[in-house]
C-alpha cells in the first residue's frame, strides 16, 4: 500500500463471525526457530550419527533433531 488513500479502504474492515477452515493446513507457514547451542557428544556417538546422516543424505544436525523429536513424542504418550 503506497499511500493513505489506498490504506483508507481497510480502516473500517470488520472480520467475519465465522470462517471455513475445512481445506486449511495446520502449520503451513510455521517455521521453527533454530537456536545455536553447544552439545558435547562422545566421539563414537558423533561418528555414528554422521554416518547415519550421510547414508540418509541429510545433515547430522537434522538427524539429531529428528531423533530427539521422536523421543519426545514417545515420552509424551
Amino acid at each position: 500500500m503506497k499511500n493513505v488513500e489506498q490504506r483508507a479502504k481497510f480502516d473500517d474492515y470488520e472480520i467475519a463471525d465465522d470462517y471455513d477452515f475445512d481445506g486449511g493446513v495446520r502449520g503451513r507457514f510455521y517455521k521453527p526457530q533454530k537456536i545455536r547451542t553447544t552439545l558435547q557428544l562422545d566421539n563414537d556417538i558423533l561418528l555414528f550419527l554422521k554416518k547415519q546422516a550421510s547414508e540418509q543424505h541429510v545433515k547430522y544436525q537434522v538427524l539429531v533433531n529428528s531423533l530427539l523429536r521422536n523421543y519426545m513424542s514417545e515420552a509424551i504418550q
